[in-house]
């Protein structure tokens, strides 16, 4: 029995609307309930105007609508919305040349195919309208402009694009400091530098996030906590966190600025010494250890090329598993990783000289984490959707880890360092942390460090020049790349100039980007 027109007329009207209000609801940050009074809106208009069915139609049956292809981009722009919360074109840039294989977003393929296939509807049910309601046909080419020109992910595009003409693409580049070491302490410690993915600061609110960051707030009652450090852009996601925090530069992609932008990625950010470089000059060993596959967005070159001499992500430590099977869809959980690390911080404390661990965990990551089976046991079944538990998580496999380190006297003559490598994109708990301010995670441990909390404004490119202060390194002017010690009365840029003002700043640059991306760093 087919369907009369009229019911299948409402049937697509309704489901335009409900695109409408998704979007409107994805792109505005609003919880998807304030969709209704779109929706409703959408089919009162429609029912006033008798969209679809006009009392002189004139009907086009070959019509094709100008607007397909502005709508297709949509509906991207829509799925990295809803997959990271803010769409950040830098990062989509850079991992395109850098890679997107061996990721543990498994999840997000599928749910690429649904858009996909919502989308694919969606332009047929407006290509049937526009054919059965000539007003249609007459709105839809300026509606052509419109879609175009407010395309968050366009625009930031064309805010990027419009750095070749900026008048002034140098600002970033007369600001910075290269990397220098003035002055060495008479005894140079060990750095462990904890990497706690997407784990920010701003879930210390108990009001929004109960005791989910209890086990880093005792942390950091044993050290120096930093508040108010923000995230600019070209910092939000791993790899970037990481070149901001240890070169103290944001990671500007190489785009078009790049010989071999067709190519894959066989450099990351070569013209800049980055905290690695530093102190393998010094004499430290040096070795990073990550659940993940190195592979992913250009993170084992990054490391092997700046200073460390030993680089191991999933490939090489699943090995190592009593269970190799016990992994997540990114790699190795926490609890294994943690206890190869303090395997690894032992072995390195019987040699000779200095060294440096850093680590990265994966309980956090969006959208629900993946908490490991130590959690399960000490926190009850994870209901495989909220955040907070895995933040949870993160927290008291970091605290444990410390503790043990601690219990064996591994720490001696060490600074701890534990810090988000991000923000958080968007998680089950994404209206609560977008509610207000947010921070990252920044605590040092150690090394004769006074416990005490510091409130700067500040951003993750001063981490690198505060971190060298810490271990008792002089630098030039208590500065190291963009960024100023949090330890010294020096003025950070955000304090200076304001987050808005930097990130406007960072789309205009072409001099720093150019310096990251050249050979011009000492070897």
């Amino acid at each position: 029995m087919s369907i009369r027109l009229p019911a299948w007329r409402w049937w697509a009207l309704a489901y335009l609307g409900l695109c409408v209000g998704y979007t409107t609801t994805t792109a505005f940050s609003l919880p998807h309930v304030w969709s209704l009074p779109v929706i409703a809106g959408w089919l009162a208009l429609a029912w006033l105007f008798r969209w679809g069915a006009p009392r002189h139609a004139r009907r086009s049956p070959k019509a094709w609508p100008w607007s397909l292809l502005p709508l297709a981009l949509w509906w991207i722009y829509l799925y990295l919305a809803d997959t990271f919360g803010k769409v950040d074109i830098g990062a989509v840039v850079f991992h395109l040349q850098a890679g997107i294989g061996e990721n543990g977003s498994g999840e997000r393929i599928v749910a690429g195919a649904l858009y996909t296939l919502a989308g694919l509807v969606m332009l047929a049910v407006f290509t049937w309208l526009v054919r059965a309601d000539h007003r249609w046909r007459l709105l839809e080419r300026p509606l052509v402009l419109f879609l175009l020109a407010f395309n968050p992910l366009l625009f930031g595009i064309t805010q990027r694009g419009a750095a070749i003409v900026a008048e002034d693409g140098a600002w970033l580049e007369r600001r910075y400091v290269p990397p220098e070491i003035t002055a060495t302490p008479t005894d140079p410690p060990n750095l462990i530098y904890l990497y706690l993915e997407s784990t920010e600061g701003t879930y210390a609110d108990t009001a929004r996030f109960g005791d989910a960051y209890a086990d880093l707030k005792a942390l950091g009652r044993r050290g120096v906590v930093f508040h108010g450090v923000r995230q600019l852009d070209n910092t939000g996601w791993t790899v970037a966190g990481m070149i901001s925090s240890q070169c103290g530069i944001p990671l500007i992609p190489a785009g078009l600025m790049d010989d071999n932008q067709l190519e894959p990625l066989e450099r990351v950010v070569p013209g800049v010494d980055c905290l690695g470089d530093l102190l393998s000059a010094q004499g430290y060993q040096l070795a990073f250890m990550g659940g993940a596959s190195n592979e992913f967005a250009g993170k084992g070159l990054f490391y092997r090329q700046h200073g460390f001499d030993e680089v191991l992500g999933r490939e090489a430590l699943r090995p190592r598993l009593d269970d190799p099977n016990y992994l997540n869809s990114w790699g190795l959980y926490d609890d294994s990783l943690f206890e190869m690390a303090v395997d690894k911080v032992r072995r390195l404390q019987a040699r000779p000289g200095p060294f440096g661990l850093f680590t990265i965990t994966l309980a956090g990551h969006p959208p629900y984490g993946h908490p490991a089976q130590a959690c399960l046991d000490n926190q009850g079944p994870f209901d495989g959707e909220d955040i907070l538990y895995s933040v949870k998580c993160t927290g008291w496999l970091a605290r444990r880890f410390i503790d043990r380190l601690d219990r064996e006297g591994l720490l001696d003559n060490t600074l701890v360092v534990v810090a988000s490598d991000h923000l958080s994109m968007k998680n089950s708990a994404w209206q609560s942390l977008i509610a207000g301010p947010r921070e990252n995670t920044l605590m040092l441990l150690g090394n004769g460090l006074s416990p005490r909390t510091v409130h700067r404004e500040a951003s993750m490119v001063d981490v690198l020049p505060t971190l060298l202060e810490a271990m008792g390194y002089g630098i030039p002017a208590h500065r190291a790349g963009l960024g100023a010690s949090l330890l010294s009365p020096a003025r950070t840029l955000v304090e200076r100039h304001g987050v808005e003002a930097l990130n406007a700043r960072l789309h205009e640059e072409r001099a720093l980007q150019q310096r990251l991306w050249s050979n011009g760093a000492s070897p």
